[in-house]
């Protein structure tokens, strides 16, 4: 029994391993995160497109809107995550996140959202992976095509086609700042019709890459 289990752990390690390198190339299949809001009866909308298909903007707003340490960290903003965790200790019946771009990318791609320490463990081998094998680029390009940006919707193409009527890589930055104000709860914030919340938030992000744009390092990113 010990060996059997031992054979197969080396064969799911490689495995995993395998596909992670695979993916540096290829776009993710199916997602669990995806199937499991097929089964609830949101739909599924998802076109996925390459770089080269997304506007600059759409980079730089979810880079202003999420995680603006992107560029410099390794796929753990360390500071972020130890005011998370006082915050949380103080009111544990309020959660507050502090997951970077790499590790949203992690976790939509290879898990599921349910939180739980099993899962963050995973979460942060992911994380480590992705970093050392994708790079940011590839990192932000997958994010960019898996992420939720609206029950169902999936991407950014997809979102581009359902709120403005156009291909991602024609997207405004008022337009890309507009989705990327729906992303800490796509299925609450509307992109279209905007609430307040969103109108308001999208102006912020706005501001953020204006900030942004002249950094050399998120301009080497988002390029």
């Amino acid at each position: 029994m010990w060996r059997f289990l031992k054979k197969l752990f080396l064969i799911l390690f490689i495995g995993q391993f395998v596909y992670i390198i695979i993916l540096k190339w290829v776009n993710p299949p199916l997602t669990i995160t995806q199937l499991s809001n097929w089964f609830s009866g949101y739909g599924l909308k998802r076109d996925y497109v390459s770089w080269e298909e997304m506007s600059k903007n759409a980079r730089l707003a979810v880079i202003a809107s999420e995680d603006q340490l992107f560029a410099d960290h390794n796929g753990f903003d360390w500071k972020s995550i130890e005011k998370a965790m006082e915050y949380n200790t103080r009111k544990p019946n309020r959660v507050r996140g502090a997951s970077t771009i790499s590790q949203q990318t992690a976790k939509n791609v290879f898990l599921w959202q349910s939180r739980g320490w099993v899962r963050k463990g995973f979460e942060t081998y992911f994380t480590f992976m992705i970093e050392l094998v994708w790079g940011k680029q590839r990192i932000l390009e997958v994010y960019l095509n898996v992420i939720e940006m609206g029950p169902g919707i999936f991407g950014i193409e997809a979102a581009s086609q359902k709120y403005f009527k156009k291909p991602a890589k024609s997207l405004t930055r008022a337009e890309a700042a507009r989705i990327a104000a729906c992303l800490p709860n796509p299925k609450k914030f509307k992109v279209q019709p905007a609430s307040k919340y969103v109108i308001g938030r999208s102006v912020i992000i706005q501001r953020q890459m204006n900030n942004l744009a002249g950094d050399k390092e998120i301009a080497a990113i988002v390029e």
